[in-house]
């Protein structure tokens, strides 16, 4: 009986190929909406929008303390989870800092779960901040926790997790009543379905770990408010 083996480098030639396929400048945006909306960014677009488009969840504050928050999430939420991934590539713990293994992704989701908790923290721990900010990065908590667990089985999207964490929020927001929130959800289901189209040009994601992530994302930020709210 005739075998035949497919190399070990087959896999990534026909990721490789599947990508190729697209014109040059569309692979070009995905990738670019890839970085500017990637899920560490996220809770700043968030949180921006709470605090300066959002009507009343911080009426009260003055335009120094509304970046003295800003200020505190992005420290604490983005900065040291992006300085944890160059450490770790620098030390040699994972290949990339695009974290495109499963192995790769172990210990950020580690870091970046007890990075996305002491800020929920800080923020939780000081009753100036209305309850839908600290709820939003316990959601974030949340999410970061279960893709962890996901990551066991398979590569689950962290893209399609924020975005679905984003959309998560708008549809509490939404329900609260606070706030008109048609222009803010369109834009934001506007941009989901661009980033997830463009993580299936330019990753080898396969759908269920797309869909799955949005699902994700959605679902903890109900979880978080659940619980904190």
């Amino acid at each position: 009986m005739i075998t035949s083996t497919m190399p070990p480098h087959s896999v990534e030639n026909n990721v490789v190929s599947s990508v190729s396929h697209y014109p040059a400048a569309l692979r070009w945006t995905a990738h670019f909406l890839s970085y500017i909306l990637h899920p560490i960014f996220i809770p700043l677009y968030v949180i921006l929008f709470l605090l300066f488009l959002h009507p009343s969840y911080f009426a009260g504050f003055s335009d120094g303390m509304k970046w003295r928050s800003v200020f505190i999430l992005v420290q604490n939420a983005i900065f040291y989870p992006l300085f944890c991934i160059l450490l770790l590539k620098g030390v040699g713990f994972i290949d990339s800092i695009f974290l495109k293994k499963q192995k790769d992704r172990i210990i950020p989701y580690i870091a970046v779960g007890i990075f996305f908790f002491w800020t929920y923290h800080v923020f939780k721990q000081q009753p100036i901040y209305p309850s839908v900010l600290p709820s939003f990065i316990f959601g974030i908590f949340l999410g970061s926790s279960a893709a962890m667990i996901a990551n066991i089985y398979f590569k689950i999207s962290m893209h399609a997790i924020g975005m679905g964490g984003w959309l998560g929020i708008f549809l509490l927001i939404a329900n609260s009543s606070t706030m008109l929130m048609s222009w803010p959800m369109a834009a934001v289901l506007l941009l989901t379905g661009l980033v997830c189209t463009a993580r299936f040009i330019v990753s080898d994601h396969t759908p269920k770990e797309i869909y799955l992530g949005l699902l994700l994302g959605v679902l903890s930020q109900f979880v978080g408010a659940f619980i904190i709210m």
